[in-house]
């Protein structure tokens, strides 16, 4: 197996996107926004890790001036959201892991040509049989148990990954989602744009104007345009790296 070639590809330029990122929360109401950049950031936000390829997400773009204005208060009249112009609430749906388990299985299907090699075989299995046993769950949560027992028992013994229940997978996707909310801040960056995340919003209001399923729950919502000098809120400070980077 040949390595990777490591070198530095465009460091400084990420550098720069990364300093100019920062939570604007007040935006220039007259200069647009076009629809491209949204685009864009959209679909490098789709390209995101994500635990398993499993993608439990959506992202709802709110970009008309009726449905912005009907956002804002389910958004607490926050200036980010009252200036905005662009919205994208981030979603997460872990209820559609037997529709993302099933588009996955079929994609591996896809690729088999004659016999399937050792690694397609180990995709079948996985997205056939092993996604079917962490994200089954039943009104009893006699499958929680089982995972939880089998996580114990092999992990007496060896390193072992520890199942869990419906909390450990709203966990799953609600990292995976919020690290494609990151990538969509940083290509807005990388656009010349501004952006300010939201969890300061009405859940239930956003679910019911979304028309969101029971199953689906907000992550969190992104306002977009192009930042002034009074919505960044003095300089940026942060905890002594020392603090929070442990090297052993």
């Amino acid at each position: 197996m040949n390595p990777i070639p490591v070198e530095p590809m465009h460091t400084q330029a990420f550098q720069e996107i990364v300093e100019f990122r920062r939570s604007n929360r007040l935006f220039d109401t007259k200069f647009p926004v076009p629809d491209e950049v949204i685009q864009r950031s959209l679909e490098r936000a789709a390209l995101s890790p994500n635990s398993s390829n499993m993608q439990q997400w959506e992202f709802h773009w709110i970009k008309s001036e009726q449905a912005l204005a009907q956002m804002v208060p389910l958004c607490l009249n926050q200036n980010a959201a009252r200036t905005s112009k662009h919205l994208v609430v981030f979603v997460t749906r872990q209820d559609l892991w037997k529709k993302r388990a099933a588009w996955n299985l079929q994609q591996v299907r896809n690729s088999i040509q004659g016999e399937p090699n050792n690694g397609q075989k180990a995709g079948l299995r996985y997205y056939s049989k092993l996604m079917p046993f962490l994200y089954t769950n039943d009104p009893l949560g006699l499958m929680h148990v089982l995972r939880w027992l089998i996580g114990l028992v092999m992990g007496a013994w060896k390193p072992f990954y520890r199942p869990g229940g419906r909390a450990e997978q709203r966990i799953v996707a609600h990292k995976s989602c919020a690290l494609a909310a990151q990538t969509f801040m940083l290509s807005v960056a990388a656009e010349g744009f501004h952006s300010c995340p939201m969890e300061g919003l009405d859940r239930v209001r956003v679910r019911k104007f979304l028309g969101l399923p029971r199953g689906a729950e907000i992550n969190m919502a992104i306002a977009v345009g192009l930042g002034t000098e009074a919505g960044v809120w003095g300089p940026r400070f942060r905890v002594p790296l020392e603090e929070v980077v442990h090297v052993h």
